[in-house]
């Protein structure tokens, strides 16, 4: 699964955008250091039922932004991105 994918599934679940949760996030101060990524982890899966996984790809937003490792882009894996950003304002908002 790509990590665009993991963010298209975690608004599935939720019903929120990576970007609203990212306020969220915010909100709880849960975006500043040196918050842990395992209090993040118990956020998501309290409140929204996520698992390890997908909270990871949220924890990675959250501590990170949008920008990922060149690594997938452009390989033929199962993780492969299209791009070096994830796109998080809502899968049915994206571009072309």
């Amino acid at each position: 699964m790509s990590f665009q994918a993991y963010l298209n599934t975690i608004e599935d679940k939720t019903g929120l955008t990576p970007r609203e949760l990212l306020v969220l996030a915010h909100q709880r101060g849960l975006d500043e250091e040196p918050v842990k990524a395992g209090a993040i982890i118990d956020w998501l899966k309290e409140d929204y039922g996520l698992g390890r996984g997908h909270a990871m790809a949220l924890v990675h937003v959250i501590k990170n932004g949008p920008t990922i490792s060149e690594k997938h882009v452009g390989s033929d894996g199962t993780h492969r991105d299209e791009s070096t950003e994830l796109w998080l304002d809502g899968k049915n908002n994206r571009p072309g």
